[in-house]
Order: structure tokens, then sequence, then C-alpha cells
């Protein structure tokens, strides 16, 4: 389970280098294979290939109203693996979907990753820190 924020920086080519606590952990059960999609929200997903392999299974399944879903997260998927010192490539056009400059966040989410710009996430973090919790969110017990 991946979890916390790494702020991080990409390297003119568009390369990520993973932090190392998470890098063992991606070689055990992925063998360094990950894939990196859109999501709505402005950030990119980034799976180990076995997670993105069942998220893609719940996604073919969706009815054709969803289309746009698939469309979403399965067109622009890539396949990427680590290289041998920890980096990822993050191809142009993803990058650009998600708005990244050099300065990046990744989150730990469970199973899978998020990729922000790190102004962007820092904007949206602070509307919704302002915002307060979710109704569907007060009953949890801290």
């Amino acid at each position: 389970m991946f979890q916390g924020a790494s702020s991080l920086s990409l390297d003119a080519k568009g390369r990520l280098s993973v932090p190392t606590r998470h890098r063992d952990v991606l070689a055990a059960i992925a063998s360094g294979q990950l894939t990196i999609t859109k999501h709505p929200d402005g950030c990119l997903m980034v799976f180990p290939r076995p997670e993105w392999e069942k998220f893609r299974e719940r996604l073919i399944q969706l009815p054709m109203s969803a289309q746009w879903v698939k469309r979403i997260f399965l067109g622009s998927a890539m396949d990427v693996e680590l290289d041998g010192t920890g980096r990822v490539l993050v191809s142009p056009e993803l990058r650009q979907a998600a708005g990244l400059t050099r300065e990046v966040m990744l989150l730990g989410m469970g199973r899978h990753f998020e990729l922000w710009d790190k102004l962007t996430y820092e904007a949206k973090e602070a509307q919704a820190m302002q915002a307060g919790l979710p109704g569907s969110f007060e009953d949890f017990t801290f």
C-alpha cells in the first residue's frame, strides 16, 4: 500500500525519480513496470502494472454509456518501466494533459499514485481544506 506525499522534480526529459521508499515495493510487485494515465481531476494516475490490469478490467466492463470514462483512462494509458536509477519517463502528452511543470507532487493513494503539478495540487488542497469535510466523511471516526 502506497501512502504519503513526495515533492519531486521532473528532469529536462520529463523523467521522474521515484522515491526510494517505493522502489523496492514496485520492483517486488510489478518488476518495475508501471502504467500512467490521465485522471479527470487534472492529475495523472500511476499504477503498478498488476493493479493497472485489475483497474483496466473493471473499466472494460463499463457500459457503453461510460465510453468517455474509457477514453480518458484507457485511451491515454502508457506503459513505462523504472530505469536502472529508479526513474520513469512521463510522456510529453501526459505531462501536458496534467499541466506538469518541473515541480510535482507524488501522492501514495493506496494501490496507486497520483502525480500532480505542485502548484495545482497546493491550490486544490487549500481549497479542499477551506471547504471542510464532505458530508459523506462526517461519520468517519478518527
